[in-house]
């Protein structure tokens, strides 16, 4: 048996689809993950997300160390409410975690880390908190859900009672406290949306209220397909302590401005780059009949690479993935499914975005 989250009995009691995800019991799905993918595409869905972890570092160091942990800058967020993506690294430049940060104001910083990866982050942060003076609080007390779609907002909306027109307001990549809520235009889909944090006993009646509202239940089998749709990461496929941002598409979540700041990793990535990073992430479509999936074997004209994901995508219905690959990979490359040998065309991601085909 797994962890369970504050959602576990309602998704029992709805039939879901079990599996274990990072440690934890989650739905894979209600009935038909093509079905939930496409309600997010089209309308409004609904993820229990509550396995991730919220964390909030305060303090008077909080700004120091989140400036020496991460490898994006918090010094970027001036304005109570912005969030910011960040990969967490190592000293040789691999990836312990990505994660989002929202910039709280006088009270600090709060900090989203994946299921997978809760407790070694939360050891890394507090064995640099005490240097810099700040004070970390994991937020178990919190349940998350994210309502995603084009329809999403406007349903939840209904909602959240006074808080309703101050939520519609809120910009993409901002959040914030509408007591009980915390909502963050924020998700992981490719869509518009909410991403909201509320007191974990209250979680299982404002998911059934969504439900009625018309909020279709999704499980991490649409969340995955609708991700990687969308081009976006996924931690121990796409990246991971064996990898740099660097290597993985996410160099622009690298702030390597100002040059006088010191940030776990820099010097790493900075060697990476005097040499030249020898491997890059890139989208493909298999042009052959045929489904991409993490770890088969990509050919290209100068070397060998490898899926980190693969999908079939509802959206485009063709096969779509990430793959790691020689930096010199050309338009055209040749992908190992189960002894042969398929073409597929290289693409710049994201592949769908706002429910419109972009390759």
């Amino acid at each position: 048996m797994g962890f369970k989250t504050p959602l576990y009995d309602t998704h029992v009691a709805a039939g879901a689809r079990l599996v274990d995800f990072g440690g934890w019991d989650m739905p894979v799905h209600y009935g038909s993950q093509i079905e939930e993918h496409h309600a997010v595409r089209r309308d409004a869905g609904m993820f229990d997300v509550s396995h991730m972890l919220a964390v909030d570092v305060t303090g008077g160091g909080a700004r120091d160390l989140l400036r020496r942990v991460l490898a994006n800058d918090v010094a970027k967020l001036k304005e109570p409410g912005k969030a910011l993506y960040s990969c967490m690294l190592d000293a040789s430049g691999g990836v312990k975690d990505d994660l989002l940060v929202y910039f709280l104001g006088e009270q600090g910083y709060r900090v989203v880390v994946n299921a997978g990866t809760r407790e070694k982050d939360l050891e890394w942060l507090r064995s640099h908190a005490a240097a810099c003076d700040a004070r970390i609080h994991p937020r178990t007390d919190l349940a998350i859900i994210a309502v995603q779609g084009p329809r999403a907002r406007e349903k939840a909306a209904g909602l959240i009672g006074d808080h309703a027109s101050a939520a519609l307001q809120l910009r993409p990549f901002t959040g914030r406290e509408l007591a009980p809520y915390f909502i963050a235009r924020t998700g992981y889909t490719g869509e518009d949306g909410w991403e909201i944090m509320l007191p974990a006993q209250d979680a299982a009646r404002f998911w059934e209220e969504l439900r009625s509202a018309g909020v279709a239940p999704c499980g991490l089998g649409a969340r995955d397909t609708l991700r990687l749709e969308a081009g976006m990461n996924l931690y121990g496929n796409d990246m991971d302590e064996t990898v740099s941002p660097l290597e993985s598409g996410l160099a622009w979540t690298v702030a390597f401005d100002p040059p006088e700041r010191v940030f776990i990793g820099r010097e790493a990535l900075e060697a990476q780059l005097r040499t030249g990073v020898a491997r890059k992430l890139v989208g493909l479509v298999l042009e052959d009949r045929g489904i991409l999936r993490s770890h088969q074997k990509v050919y290209t004209q100068v070397g060998e690479g490898e899926l980190t994901s693969g999908t079939f995508s509802p959206t485009l219905q063709r096969s779509i993935g990430l793959a790691r690959v020689p930096a010199a990979t050309g338009e055209r490359v040749e992908v190992d499914i189960r002894g042969k040998r398929l073409a597929a065309r290289v693409v710049k991601y994201p592949f769908v975005r706002n429910g419109k085909a972009l390759v």
